[in-house]
């Protein structure tokens, strides 16, 4: 089995833990822009020091971060703030499990960016696999009191679930884009390299919107350390296994596999949350489920 495909079903799972906490700090008093800063404030120190002391164990140079590195680096740091937001923001409109649907029309759209940007373009049964998992996301795109066939796609849950695959989307090919830049052949190394200046970015840039938009946020971050730091933690670990997944393969096969999420984030829905599922949105799942093993299958 390719490297890529376990660590990815690792950041997948370790992803929907951390998106779980998120919606907790969002539903106990933080804002929307404080629970997302509280993934990259707890994190980004771990991840400085799990970076510096690899390469300090495996003796190799920091390698030289050329200006196409730093460009989408930012790129992918400033789209997974706003994307986050969004996915954040959707909680209050759907339950978790179609909020996390939702999130999930980035793996067509990062086969688009990726194509336009990279020029990756992926194989007919990859492309057959993202289809079918659309099809899952289409099932779940009405909201639960919709009583007009214009609230099917005209509503904020969408908007915010659209806007959030987009921005998702450019994250991925931004991080990609980055790590394929770095000059080392270790892919570790490049994609904790990456890792660490994407999230000190993003929370010196988090801090300073916070500051001037939200002021005593950060206080009330720091304040609820007993969850925020385990989302720094789900955070660390889901991201280090994303972006080596990034480094390893075509962002789009990567995303596409990663729509398991959608099981964890389900059967968080119903056990965890209890929240109701609706036999229209199984079958949205089931749609999604199938695409996955159809992607795994075709590559």
């Amino acid at each position: 089995m390719p490297l890529w495909i376990p660590v990815t079903l690792f950041a997948a799972f370790a992803q929907n833990l951390r998106f779980m906490l998120q919606r907790h700090l969002k539903v106990t008093g933080l804002s929307t822009a404080g629970a997302t800063f509280a993934r990259f404030f707890y994190s980004a120190p771990l991840v400085a020091l799990i970076a510096m002391s690899y390469a300090t164990l495996r003796d190799l140079p920091f390698p030289e971060l050329s200006a196409r590195f730093w460009i989408a680096a930012t790129l992918g740091g400033t789209s997974q703030i706003l994307a986050t937001m969004c996915v954040v923001a959707l909680f209050a409109h759907r339950s978790f499990g179609v909020g996390i649907t939702f999130k999930k029309t980035e793996v067509m759209l990062t086969a688009l960016v990726g194509f336009v940007v990279l020029g990756e373009a992926v194989t007919w049964g990859g492309a057959a696999a993202i289809a079918v998992g659309f099809v899952g996301v289409v099932i779940l795109s009405d909201p639960p009191d919709a009583s007009g066939d214009w609230r099917r796609l005209l509503n904020k849950g969408v908007a915010l679930g659209l806007a959030s695959g987009l921005l998702f989307g450019f994250s991925a090919i931004g991080y990609r884009a980055a790590s394929l830049a770095i000059d080392s052949t270790d892919v570790f190394q490049r994609a904790s390299v990456t890792l660490m200046c994407v999230t000190a970015f993003q929370t010196a840039l988090m801090a300073a919107y916070l500051g001037w938009r939200e002021r005593g946020e950060i206080t009330r971050v720091a304040a609820s350390w007993r969850v925020s730091s385990l989302v720094g933690l789900t955070s660390l670990a889901g991201s280090l296994a994303w972006f080596t997944a990034f480094t390893l393969q075509n962002a789009a096969y990567v995303k596409a596999l990663g729509q398991v999420e959608l099981v964890f984030s389900f059967l968080a829905s119903t056990f965890v949350f209890r929240e109701t599922t609706t036999p229209r949105e199984i079958l949205g799942v089931c749609a999604i489920v199938a695409s996955v093993l159809l992607l795994v299958l075709t590559l």
